[in-house]
C-alpha cells in the first residue's frame, strides 16, 4: 500500500507574492486555483495557500540541538539525496535560511538533514531527511 499523502491549508496576507513563492522559488507545481487561493504539488502533497488579513507567522521559538526552532512549521520529510537536491537548488537562489541545512542528532538515534526558512507570509517550513529512515520514529534510550 502506498503512504497517504497529507493536505495542508496555510494562511497567506499576499497572494500573488507567496504564489510565486512557491511556485517559482520553491519549484512547486501549481494545481487548481480560484481569487483567494492557490493549491500547490509540496513533493506529492497538496498544500494550499489561503489569503487572509494578517495570514502566517511564527509564534516562538523551541531549542532543538542548538537550534532555536520556529514554532508552528511545516514541511516534508524527503530522503537524503533529494533533500540535498533541495537544499543545494535553496541555496544557490540565496534562500535566506532560519536555519541553514546541516546535519542534527549527529551520531544518535534520529540522526537527520534540517533546512528551516520562512514563506513570504512568515509561515516556517522544515525540510529534513533521517540518515536511517526507519528512525523516523525512533525513541531514545534512557
Amino acid at each position: 500500500m502506498s503512504r497517504p499523502r497529507f493536505h495542508l491549508a496555510i494562511p497567506v496576507d499576499d497572494l500573488d507574492q507567496c504564489r510565486t513563492f512557491y511556485r517559482d522559488v520553491l519549484g512547486f507545481p501549481e494545481g487548481r486555483s480560484a481569487d483567494h487561493w492557490v493549491d500547490f504539488d509540496m513533493f506529492d502533497h497538496q498544500l494550499v495557500i489561503h489569503q487572509v488579513p494578517d495570514g502566517g507567522g511564527v509564534a516562538g521559538r523551541n531549542p532543538v540541538d542548538g537550534d532555536a526552532v520556529p514554532v508552528p512549521h511545516f514541511g516534508v520529510l524527503l530522503s537524503p539525496e533529494d533533500f540535498q537536491d533541495f537544499a543545494d537548488r535553496l541555496t544557490a537562489a540565496q534562500m535566506p535560511f532560519v536555519i541553514e541545512p546541516h546535519v542534527r542528532f549527529a551520531g544518535s538515534v534520529g540522526e537527520q538533514h534540517t533546512m528551516f526558512f520562512v514563506d513570504p507570509a512568515g509561515n516556517a517550513l522544515e525540510f529534513k531527511a533521517f540518515t536511517d529512515d526507519t528512525q523516523v520514529f525512533a525513541r531514545n534510550e534512557n
